[in-house]
């Protein structure tokens, strides 16, 4: 531990700073801010009520009123230091609040009722986690059944868009056919076709197939991606021709050349796919909102939909199952980067 906190501290003018050593130290304390910052944001923020996530100016911590029981009441009071005529504050516990003014007394003497201008008046506020945001949705909200959903979406689309991919990109690596440029040129360009040209064919294919309501009816259309298949193809290429041909010559299939060879040497990109299959699938909102018209089919995504009311939108729980959704993806990420940074650092052949 000794020696990684030397190398963290070390200086380029030794003892004293050097002008480099305050920019790198900006530079990667800002980076850290902007890619982290965000998600630590996100998780404090699930863990707050309504009042605190509507509270201004916003607070990084799940802050909450403290409350005080008083005679004569039958609910918790929230407490308050006021600022009082002499510079001296008191805490009060707030009855009611008519406009400006607060109507408080002291837990201590109840009788009195005290008028405070609320500008007078500083919550007395303490540090705690609604758990109850993650627990309510799980006991009131079908969340189980949309997970289940989106699993069975997530894992049989990156297992089909992985095969289906890999095979085309093994034929446009290793075969030489004519039109193979045209064909691959064609595949990369639909690129550019956005979702919302295509949207309405690909549902007239769906419901001519009978897959509307169906989650089958979500995994189909996004199996076949070009992004993937120009991943795995530019990684295929690196695979020397004679690997293939030493198995040919040992009389293998070419199913056997593809399974056996190709696929173990191309595990680095593959992994660098599952990884993008994975965020796209498990991400997707629009096409499962489309497709799907029955609750019980609902992805976690569509489903997460039921909190965002037309007059009220529940942010405490939305917050609390978007961290609940992201981990499965960064469960994926730590186990596969490992292999994006084989595919960085060795080539095709291993």
């Amino acid at each position: 531990m000794g020696n990684v906190l030397r190398f963290l501290t070390r200086r380029r003018g030794g003892d004293r700073w050097h002008w480099t050593d305050v920019v790198t130290w900006v530079w990667l304390i800002g980076g850290l801010l902007v890619m982290f910052g965000p998600a630590v944001w996100l998780v404090l923020s699930s863990f707050k009520t309504p009042a605190a996530l509507a509270a201004f100016p916003p607070t990084l911590m799940p802050y909450v009123i403290e409350e005080a029981i008083v005679a004569g009441y039958d609910r918790p009071l929230p407490l308050y230091e006021v600022r009082q005529a002499d510079g001296r504050t008191v805490v009060l516990a707030e009855v009611r609040r008519i406009g400006i003014v607060a109507q408080m007394v002291d837990p201590r003497a109840p009788e009195t009722i005290v008028k405070v201008n609320i500008a007078d008046r500083q919550p007395v506020e303490k540090v705690s986690f609604a758990t109850s945001n993650y627990t309510e949705p799980f006991v009131h909200f079908d969340f189980l059944r949309y997970l289940w959903n989106s699993v069975f979406v997530t894992v049989m689309a990156t297992a089909v868009t992985l095969l289906i991919n890999s095979m085309a990109a093994f034929a446009l690596a290793k075969y030489k056919f004519r039109g193979q440029s045209l064909i691959l040129i064609v595949i990369v360009g639909t690129l550019m076709v956005p979702l919302g040209v295509i949207m309405v064919p690909l549902y007239s294919m769906i419901s001519a197939l009978g897959l509307f309501n169906s989650l089958w009816g979500v995994i189909w259309p996004t199996v076949a991606t070009p992004t993937g298949v120009f991943l795995l193809r530019q990684y295929m290429l690196t695979i020397p021709d004679e690997l293939i041909d030493a198995a040919r010559m040992d009389k293998a299939s070419e199913w056997q050349i593809y399974w056996r060879i190709v696929l173990p040497l191309a595990t680095p990109a593959l992994a660098v796919l599952a990884i993008f299959s994975v965020v796209w699938r498990w991400n997707d909102f629009l096409w499962p909102l489309i497709v799907l018209s029955q609750s019980q089919l609902y992805t976690l995504q569509v489903g997460l939909n039921v909190y965002a009311g037309q007059l009220n939108v529940q942010w405490h729980y939305i917050l609390a199952m978007t961290v609940v959704t992201m981990i499965p993806v960064v469960l994926v990420f730590v186990f596969l980067q490992r292999f994006i940074a084989r595919g960085i650092a060795t080539s095709g052949l291993k």
